[in-house]
C-alpha cells in the first residue's frame, strides 16, 4: 500500500493522509479543514490534492474540525463513500459540522457584502449546514477494541486515546496477497492526567506509526497546578480588578474540562460567587453529548458523579444561548466568567467579547490551548500591543495569562507514554505530522534517545509505500 501525507505536515491543521491500497481502495485518514491561515485558509482547503468521488472511505479520529471538518466539502464535490469512526465521534460531528457550515454560510455573506462595493463576482461558501447535514448520511460507527472489517483488504479497530470525547488511534491491519501490514494513526494524542476521560489506552502492536507531535518539545504543567492557577486568575480579576475573566475555550473538551474545575471549586465553596457564563451553543450541544457518553468517563469522575449527579452544571453558571443574550454581557459592567469559543480566538463569539474589553486594564483573558501561529489568539499570546478584531485595531491593555495543564494533547512525556505498548526493535517507521517544524525535529531526536531510531518527519505531497 501507499500513503501520502497530504495534511498537517510541518504544521498543526488540515489533517489528511490518504491510504491507497494494492487493489486500488483509497482511504482517507481524517479529513480536516485548515485554520487560523488568514487569506490562505480558504484556497488551502479548496485545495485537497485528490478527486472526492474517488475516495472509497474515511477513517475518523475524532471530531475537531481540523481533523474532520472537510467531510461536508467532500460530500458537496461528490463523495459517496462510507465514514468510519466510534459512536461519539459521530454525534460530535452530527453538531460541529452544521455549526462550521453556519460559519461557512455567515463568514461568505460577510465579505460578499464587502467585495460587492468593490465590484466584485460572489463567492461560494466552502459549504454550507446543508451540506453538512448531507454528509452525516454516510457516518457509520463503530465501538471501541471491536476489529471491523470495512473492505476485503482492511481491517479497523478503535482504540481510546483520550484526547477528547470519542477520540481515538486509528488501528489498521492491511492484507495484501501475503502480506501483512499494521498501521497505527494516532490522530491526536491526550493526557494522563485529566479530570474527565480516560487515559490513553494501549494498541496493538504495530509496523507502522503516523503521529502526532503538538507539543514535542515541551511539558504540560501539573494539573492541580493548573487549578489553583485557574481559581487565582479568578480571584485577582473578578474580586480584585472587578473585571471579567475572559475564557476562550474549544466548544469540545476544553469547555468541559474548564466548567467541571469551576464546578468543583463551586463545591468545595471557594468559587467567588459571581456569574460564569458559557458563551457558546455548540459548548451546551457538546456538554449534553458528553453526558450521554458516560462509557467513555474515567473512574475520577464516575465517582465524583456519586456525590454531584451534574458536574458541568452548578447556580451560578449559565448557558448562553441567544445572541441578545450574548450582546448584553458586552454592556455589563459586573464581574464575571465568559468561557466561549473559539479557543484560537478565530471565529465565533469569543470575538466580540475581545473586541470589547480587550483594551480593559480590569479584563484577562486567560488561555487555556494551543494557538496556532497567524491566529488571533498566538498574537494575543505572544504579546503583541495592537491586534485587528474584525478589521479594527484594538489596543491591548488586559492581561493575559497562559494556562497549558488544560491542553488537551499530550505533552513529550505523555506522547512517549502512549509509545510504550509497543516493541520498539518491531516498529519499522515513526512519521511525525501535526506539529510545527522545529518542533518535529526536537521531538524527533528526543524520540531518538528514548530509543526509538526510525523516525522521519514527511514533506506535504510525498508518498512512501509500506
Amino acid at each position: 500500500m501507499e500513503v501520502k501525507f497530504l495534511g498537517a505536515i510541518r504544521e498543526v491543521t488540515g489533517s489528511k493522509h490518504l491510504i491507497t491500497t494494492q487493489k486500488g481502495k483509497k482511504i482517507l485518514l481524517d479529513c480536516g479543514a485548515y485554520q487560523g491561515k488568514g487569506l490562505e485558509t480558504d484556497a488551502m482547503n479548496r485545495d485537497l490534492g485528490f478527486e472526492p468521488k474517488d475516495i472509497d472511505y474515511i477513517i475518523l479520529s475524532h471530531p475537531h474540525i481540523d481533523h474532520s471538518g472537510l467531510i461536508p466539502y467532500l460530500y458537496k464535490l461528490g463523495f459517496e463513500g462510507s465514514v468510519f469512526c466510534t459512536h461519539a465521534t459521530r454525534d460530535l460531528c452530527a453538531i460541529m459540522l452544521v455549526d462550521s457550515g453556519n460559519i461557512q454560510e455567515a463568514d461568505t455573506r460577510t465579505f460578499n457584502k464587502k467585495t460587492e462595493r468593490q465590484g466584485l463576482e460572489p463567492v461560494e461558501p466552502l459549504y454550507t449546514a446543508e451540506d453538512a447535514r448531507g454528509a452525516m448520511q454516510l457516518f457509520i460507527s463503530i465501538p471501541y477494541n471491536k476489529t471491523f472489517r470495512i473492505s476485503e483488504e482492511v481491517e479497523l479497530c478503535f482504540t481510546d486515546n483520550g484526547h477528547i470525547l470519542g477520540s481515538a488511534t486509528c488501528n489498521l491491519t492491511v492484507t495484501e496477497d501475503s502480506k501483512v501490514t499494521k498501521l497505527a494513526f494516532s490522530g491526536d494524542i491526550g493526557r494522563y492526567s485529566k479530570r474527565i476521560l480516560k487515559e490513553p489506552q494501549y494498541f496493538a502492536q504495530a509496523d507502522y506509526i503516523i503521529m502526532e507531535s503538538t507539543y514535542g518539545d515541551r511539558e504540560h504543567n501539573p494539573i492541580d497546578k493548573a487549578e489553583q492557577q485557574l481559581f487565582q486568575a479568578v480571584v485577582d480579576t473578578c474580586c480584585k480588578k472587578k473585571g471579567k475573566l475572559i475564557i476562550p475555550a474549544f466548544a469540545v473538551g476544553r469547555a468541559q474540562e474548564i466548567i467541571y474545575a469551576l464546578n468543583k471549586l463551586w463545591e468545595k465553596g471557594l468559587l467567588p460567587t459571581i456569574d460564569v457564563y458559557v458563551d457558546s451553543p455548540l459548548s451546551l450541544n457538546a456538554t449534553n453529548i458528553l453526558k450521554l457518553h458516560t462509557e467513555c468517563f474515567n473512574d475520577e469522575l464516575i465517582d465524583y458523579i456519586k456525590q454531584d449527579p451534574d458536574p458541568f452544571g452548578f447556580d451560578k453558571l449559565h448557558y448562553i444561548t441567544t445572541t441578545e443574550q450574548s450582546k448584553k454581557l458586552n454592556f455589563s459592567k459586573i464581574p464575571c466568567i465568559i468561557i466561549s469559543a473559539s479557543g484560537m480566538m478565530e471565529a465565533g463569539r469569543v470575538k466580540h467579547h475581545l473586541a470589547n474589553n480587550i483594551s480593559n486594564p480590569k479584563t484577562t483573558v486567560l488561555v487555556v490551548g494551543y494557538c496556532a501561529p497567524a491566529t488571533l489568539g498566538h498574537k494575543i499570546v505572544r504579546g503583541d500591543k495592537r491586534v485587528s478584531i474584525f478589521g479594527i485595531w484594538h489596543t491591548v491593555r488586559a492581561e493575559v495569562r497562559k494556562l497549558d495543564a488544560y491542553s488537551a494533547h499530550g505533552d513529550r512525556n505523555e506522547m512517549v507514554k502512549w509509545l510504550e505498548c509497543q516493541n520498539k526493535s518491531k516498529i519499522k517507521q515513526i512519521y511525525l505530522v501535526h506539529g510545527e517544524a522545529k518542533t518535529q525535529e526536537n521531538f524527533a531526536k528526543f524520540l531518538n534517545e528514548k530509543g526509538y531510531a526510525n523516525v522521519k518527519i514527511p514533506n506535504k505531497g510525498e508518498s512512501v509505500s509500506l
